[in-house]
């Protein structure tokens, strides 16, 4: 039976709200947590090499009527980057519309494709942290070009080079665009190349191609494409003040690169096939990194060398590392274990199967030790929520490994406020939600040892063993009970009421309907053995209304609104009920709770705040600038309405700094909603028995991350309207509001101005009904005055 739509959407509200519901009985205060070139090098060395020797060309229509199967780590890293995106945070604007062209040119050529993405964490990283720290470094290097005015070409091609975002962290909104355009994917249990050589050798030949990198030759892959070539070109570059790449010429016949195997064993001199994979993993890649002999400063093997070396010694990579024994770096990095450990992993990999099985290759020579090179094993059911895209594999990962590590935002991560969020406000709410997936899993799970490691203080981690975060909120999930028809009849009530027709599945019919004392108290009845699927999700929209209370207190046990509750409600009224709407405000009143929604200056050392006030005209300089501050920390919140092109416009590092802390509040809220909605599949609560596993990703609340963008936009409006001797009058608003449009030219300046200022009269009017509600909010009458400040503006 497939439970409807509506109910599921809903459920998803409602236990995004639990978050909070969930913490609050052990923390009271201050708590928590074109496709013109696409290719990209993975194997450098080898690549460089093969590139020159071993490439060949076929024109696409060669492919037609075949199933191409793709790594989607690949290829995302391959597509042309915006270069603002790590200086705004969030999805780039431009990448959704690139994607769709080129799948669409693909597939009128005859193409079908199919993508795989990495599932849980694997292997083992020696640097973890290093990635991260070189994106921000970068950043900050292209933030300080771009404050002292130097060319804006320079600044964004520095951006560009930070490496930000990763393919895996636009790896969800790749299965979007997928899944809305009718592309069918797959999410591996560990690696995408291993499913991948799964798929191509499969009897049944699920796939005929794979386009990928070199290493996918390591797991017995005989022929790679390396580069499709479309006959047209990308258009992510914004059109203004920054400077795109230089164009590369399309092809007039689309057509593709590939390399193969044996013409790679031939051009080396007819060597072994173990020396050639010998080669690849010593050269360095993502699965080990290169052999340190070989890797020095000024002493940089090529591939063919690298391959000569191994050809000529009797026993390979092993040899080698027992040659180079006393190498210091060698010792360090226990090289010879970690060879043994990838290769075991390569040959013993974890794929998921046609008939929905969990299997290692070749297990009958697999080594006792194996979940050591590979990981932990999880429930064949989880990894089948993973493998269709319903849950994320961030949680199952800090599970399997027993390791969480908390990495560096792109703005750097360096404030105070920021470290404080991720290690004392957020740590409980990892805690309470890998606590909530334990709970159904066996006893092994619910007696680790999970450590968390921060990228500013690596030498200070936190640990705790899940036996003593239990029990979880489980119980509180299973509280909520509601028939379906019960739903119908409230929203029938609302329309009555003339209360705006809100959707059945949001967010905020959820709410407003636990206003009513009557229907909240018809939740609390525990479910019955048996019971029908719609009304066990009826019950969890429900507890999204709790969850906003932020307190164990009475009125939330018995499934009513507490002050945050009802401050949630009050901003959703206002905001709406559209999904990215529900998201800002629920984003809104978490701020709150935790304390973050103010107009303190948190980033001292960072530049981009408020900074225009006319000195000679208005001794208030400092309320300009708070009031400034505070109303584009609310924007922020929004979405800028903007077109499918590349952005440009103003940079703040000091609101990148800010949506930094949003985006881990926000990623710390939907990795607990997913945890709520799997406890429901594992509990035998919901109905297995289903095809729409990312119609209900999608239905549920933050999915999708928003940069600063419309935050950046209002600081600058209102910083411009500093400098004018009349800032409120009629024709300086009209004027600022004019010009607006060329700072961002491919956005709806007004559009998004006005969007920004709604944003701002919910919020405050969610602050004024917390506090009417019993919420101390400390800083109430700096609300009412930047409110009464902006009216003036508007």
């Amino acid at each position: 039976m497939r439970v409807p739509d509506a109910m599921l959407r809903l459920l998803g509200s409602a236990i995004l709200a639990t978050t909070t519901a969930f913490l609050s009985s052990t923390m009271s205060q201050g708590q928590p947590l074109g496709l013109s070139a696409l290719g990209q090098t993975i194997v450098p060395a080898f690549d460089t090499w093969a590139t020159a020797h071993v490439t060949k060309s076929l024109p696409l229509s060669y492919l037609n009527d075949s199933v191409v199967g793709v790594d989607a780590s690949y290829y995302l890293d391959a597509v042309g980057k915006e270069p603002l995106v790590s200086a705004l945070g969030g999805f780039p604007f431009a990448l959704e519309s690139n994607i769709v062209r080129e799948l669409k040119d693909l597939q009128s050529i005859g193409l079908r494709l199919h993508f795989v993405f990495n599932g849980l964490d694997y292997g083992i990283d020696d640097d973890p942290f290093g990635p991260s720290l070189a994106a921000a470094e970068n950043s900050a290097l292209a933030f300080g070009i771009y404050e002292n005015r130097e060319t804006a070409a320079q600044a964004a091609q520095v951006f560009r080079s930070s490496g930000a975002p990763n393919s895996a962290a636009l790896s969800e909104f790749l299965k979007k665009v997928l899944y809305k355009h009718g592309v069918s994917f797959t999410v591996a249990p560990y690696s995408a190349l291993a499913q991948l050589a799964y798929f191509e050798k499969h009897p049944d030949g699920f796939i005929d191609a794979i386009y990928g990198p070199a290493e996918l030759f390591l797991y017995g892959v005989d022929k790679i494409i390396t580069k499709l070539k479309l006959a047209h070109q990308p258009h992510d570059a914004p059109d203004k003040g920054i400077a795109k790449k230089a164009p590369q010429l399309a092809p007039e016949v689309p057509e593709f690169l590939w390399i193969d195997r044996r013409s790679c064993l031939e051009a080396l001199g007819r060597i072994s096939l173990a020396n050639f994979e010998d080669a690849l993993l010593l050269a360095g890649s993502k699965i080990l990194s290169p052999f340190p002999p070989t890797n020095r400063a000024g002493k940089t093997y090529a591939f063919r060398d690298i391959a000569s070396l191994l050809a000529v010694t009797v026993g390979g990579a092993v040899t080698l590392c027992n040659q180079n024994s006393d190498d210091e770096e060698v010792q360090r990095l226990e090289y010879l274990d970690r060879y043994k450990r990838a290769m075991a992993g390569i040959r013993h990999h974890v794929v998921i199967t046609s008939e929905g099985d969990i299997e290692t290759l070749d297990k009958d020579s697999a080594p006792d030790d194996l979940h050591d090179c590979v990981g932990q094993r999880l429930p064949e059911e989880l990894n089948m929520y993973l493998s269709r895209g319903m849950i994320r594999p961030r949680v199952l990962s800090w599970l399997a490994s027993g390791i969480i590590l908390i990495l560096a935002p792109y703005d750097g991560g360096d404030s105070k406020v920021y470290q404080d969020l991720v290690r004392h406000q957020l740590e409980p709410v990892r805690r309470q939600t890998l606590s909530l997936l334990a709970d159904s899993l066996n006893r092994y799970y619910q007696r680790k040892e999970i450590t968390t490691r921060y990228w500013f203080d690596p030498s200070s981690p936190s640990s705790v063993n899940i036996k003593d975060l239990l029990p979880s909120p489980k119980d509180s999930i299973n509280s909520w009970n509601i028939k379906e028809n019960a739903l119908s009849d409230r929203r029938q009530t609302l329309i009555d009421k003339q209360t705006p027709d809100l959707p059945l599945g949001s967010l905020s019919f959820a709410v407003r309907s636990l206003q009513d004392a009557n229907f909240a108290a018809a939740t609390i009845t525990p479910p019955k053995k048996g019971q029908k699927v719609s009304e066990i999700l009826e019950g969890f929209k429900q507890q999204l209304r709790t969850c906003s209370t932020s307190s164990c207190k009475a009125e939330a046990r018995q499934h009513q609104l507490t002050a945050w509750g009802k401050a949630l409600d009050s901003v959703l009224s206002i905001a709406g009920s559209q999904p990215q709407q529900e998201k800002a405000a629920l984003l809104a009143v978490e701020l709150m709770r935790l304390g973050l929604l103010n107009a303190d200056t948190m980033f001292f050392a960072y530049s981009g705040a408020p900074g225009r006030s006319n000195e000679a005209l208005k001794p208030s300089v400092d309320i300009d600038k708070r009031n400034c501050m505070l109303v584009s920390r609310v924007a922020s919140l929004g979405r800028l309405i903007h077109q499918p092109r590349g952005y440009s416009g103003p940079l703040s590092r000091h609101l990148l700094a800010y949506h930094s802390m949003v985006s881990a509040v926000q990623a710390s809220m939907r990795d607990m909603l997913e945890m709520c909605l799997v406890t429901m599949f594992l509990e035998g609560g919901v109905d297995r028995e289903r095809e729409d596993w990312m119609e209900i990703a999608l239905m549920l609340p933050l999915f999708e991350e928003d940069s600063c963008a419309l935050g950046v936009v209002m600081l600058h409006y209102l910083d411009e309207l500093f400098v004018r001797e009349d800032p409120t009058s009629d024709a300086t608003r009209e004027e600022m509001t004019s010009k607006g449009q060329g700072w961002v030219i491919h956005s709806d300046f007004k559009a998004s101005q006005q969007l920004a200022f709604g944003l701002w009269d919910a919020v405050y009017q969610g602050v004024k009904v917390a506090n009417e509600s019993g919420e101390d909010i400390k800083e109430i009458q700096m609300w009412h005055e930047v409110d009464q400040w902006l009216a003036q503006r508007r």
